[in-house]
């Protein structure tokens, strides 16, 4: 489509879920193919549909309002869509009878309205006349973290069509919808409105249904109960030991000790620090935490030696110094247990400091 969706629509950029609509609404019927054969008018019926599409759809719309046509049909990285928007490439089902039958729950948008007339000649509803509901609407609701972990009230406002008094007209109503998110709920639980749709006086309207999406973290991923958390050490930390400060969702400073040779599978658990249980608050998953060891780019002559020197054992212990003096090997077997202690650290610190050549920097 080219063109302006809100324009096709007659609408201002600023339009309310209400206006948009209501503005479809009076469109789609003006130009439906069935009471509409000016020149045209199948074109301009199908610019509508997917307008709507678009414009009715807060993802969508989201993409459409910051990054234009382009943006929303080209597709946009992953990380701009942290706010709701669309992410992936848009195309329309090219179908506007889809969209309008989707509208007004039906090809014919006075059908359940000629029916409920008839009815009446004959005396109201007819024996064997069963109501059928409308299929659920569902929508995405968008949650941080912090919301799924601490719990929060969403309100929300609904446009939908309300059957007037006559019984037989209806007009368009706004409602606020309150939804209490419960501490822990997991990504795609599912809260129902029932029968919060469009009435109709032939059909039970639908159900409403808002899917929970989770917004992604500057800090954690959450998987399942789990809370993982990465950061970055350098390799003299992974070899030496170091502690790590989480900041957690509920405001807590954790100090945790590494003591542990982080190897590149490496994980440090601690229990009870991840999301709380949506079925019993009173129970935690864990906190997981990983390590990206940042690895010197570069590496003397020298120390190289010095890392293959230390792969050897004892042996190496010839080649380092004390005080001083230089040990010998014939002198290294009669060494006591704690001179070779006393060696080993000398090795590590000379080690550390070619490392420090490197320009591997601890990172706190």
């Amino acid at each position: 489509m080219t063109g302006d969706y809100y324009e096709t629509l007659e609408i201002n950029t600023n339009a309310t879920d209400a206006i948009i609509k209501k503005a479809y609404r009076r469109l789609a019927l003006k130009f439906h193919p069935s009471s509409n054969r000016e020149t045209g008018s199948t074109e301009k019926f199908s610019q509508l549909g997917e307008a709507y599409d678009v414009l009715s759809d807060p993802r969508k719309k989201a993409t459409y309002d910051k990054f234009g046509e382009g943006g929303l049909k080209g597709g946009i990285p992953p990380e701009f869509g942290s706010g709701g928007a669309w992410s992936s490439k848009y195309i329309y089902h090219g179908n506007p009878g889809k969209t309008f039958k989707q509208f007004f729950g039906g090809d014919n948008p006075f059908a359940d309205f000629d029916k409920y007339d008839t009815q009446l000649q004959f005396g109201g509803l007819q024996p064997g006349v069963v109501k059928a509901q409308d299929p659920p609407i569902e929508r995405d609701l968008h949650l941080s973290l912090d919301d799924l972990f601490h719990g929060c009230t969403k309100k929300i406002k609904i446009s939908r069509r309300v059957m007037n008094e006559d019984g037989y007209t209806s007009s368009i109503k706004d409602k606020i919808l309150t939804i209490d998110v419960k501490p822990g709920w997991d990504e795609g639980a599912r809260i129902v409105f029932s029968r919060e749709g469009d009435q109709g006086p032939n059909s039970i309207p639908a159900d409403i249904v808002f899917i929970v999406r989770q917004k992604s973290d500057p800090l954690f991923v959450r998987q399942h109960n789990d809370l993982l958390y990465k950061t970055k050490i350098s390799l003299a930390m992974a070899l030496t030991g170091f502690s790590v400060d989480v900041q957690t969702l509920d405001g807590r400073l954790l100090c945790i000790p590494i003591n542990d040779i982080v190897h590149p599978t490496y994980k440090k658990v601690v229990t009870g620090e991840g999301m709380l249980l949506s079925k019993d608050p009173s129970q935690r998953g864990d906190l997981i935490i990983t390590f990206d060891t940042q690895f010197p780019e570069k590496l003397s002559t020298e120390g190289k030696c010095l890392i293959k020197q230390g792969s050897r054992g004892g042996r190496s212990l010839s080649q380092l110094t004390l005080g001083e003096g230089r040990i010998h090997p014939g002198q290294v077997a009669s060494l006591s247990q704690g001179h070779h202690e006393c060696f080993k650290i000398r090795f590590c610190k000379q080690l550390l400091g070619l490392l420090a050549k490197a320009k591997l920097h601890v990172i706190r």
